[in-house]
């Protein structure tokens, strides 16, 4: 009754484990991923050929129309035993013997930031992209007449205009601290790395939803929106204090 659904999860002995995993899932995932896709995005922004431009692109946006099913295949196939990167690894001598990188708990929170980095960056681009392309071509050619050079108009004109964009991204990627990732986590996972790959999500799946607990399910899902809502109004009003820029 009340809140012993509530209790009931912190209670449990894995709660430091499982809160844990989910935080540092999640804020390795966002210091990878946010700034990535704003470099990427300069970075095609200041590419010339068209049709390179559009090609390099689209590889880049590939990815996040695979199924994580296929990821984990890909990411087993080069971090097996017998992957790809061992075999690279061995070949130049840099190790003895192949590493367990997926059956060695200190690697795994690594493999799921990178493999959601590689999965996501390139459509979260588009965004970035569209609001470089809303800069007033004008204020480029201001600040060549000033002596700025690819740098310094990047430094100057580009990250400033899209300034707003950034924090307001930033601000709802708060939102989602709590969601470390699900199907990653059952795929790439294995009993000898379930200490550092079980999050809440996963802790939900298994204990409310395949175990009948309903309640107990809603209960943590609760928990996690008004954390997520705390944290992004939180966010939302220092950004409009400091910066003047928010998302309501």
């Amino acid at each position: 009754m009340g809140f012993d659904n509530f209790m009931r999860f912190f209670e449990a002995p894995e709660a430091f484990n499982i809160i844990r995993n989910t935080l540092a899932t999640s804020l390795l995932t966002m210091l990878l991923g946010l700034p990535a896709p704003i470099i990427l995005a300069i970075l095609f922004n200041e590419l010339k050929g068209k049709i390179f431009k559009r090609s390099i692109q689209t590889l880049s946006y590939i990815p996040y129309f695979i199924s994580w099913v296929v990821v984990a295949s890909i990411v087993n196939t080069m971090l097996g035993i017998d992957g790809l990167v061992n075999d690279i690894l061995l070949k130049l001598g840099w190790i003895d013997q192949p590493i367990l990188f997926l059956g060695e708990g200190k690697y795994f929170w690594g493999i799921i930031a990178s493999s959601n980095l590689w999965k996501d960056v390139g459509f979260s681009t588009i965004i970035y992209l569209s609001a470089i392309a809303g800069i007033d071509g004008e204020q480029y050619e201001a600040g060549k007449v000033d002596g700025l050079g690819r740098f310094g108009l990047i430094w100057h004109v580009t990250l400033p205009s899209i300034r707003t964009t950034i924090v307001l991204l930033w601000i709802l990627a708060l939102g989602n601290i709590l969601n470390a990732g699900f199907e990653q986590q059952l795929l790439l996972g294995s009993p000898m790395t379930q200490e550092y790959y079980e999050v809440i999500d996963t802790y939900v799946y298994r204990y409310g939803v395949q175990l009948g607990n309903y309640s107990f399910g809603t209960a943590v899902g609760l928990m996690k929106a008004v954390i997520g809502l705390v944290l992004v109004y939180t966010a939302n009003k220092i950004a409009k204090k400091t910066m003047d820029t928010s998302v309501i």
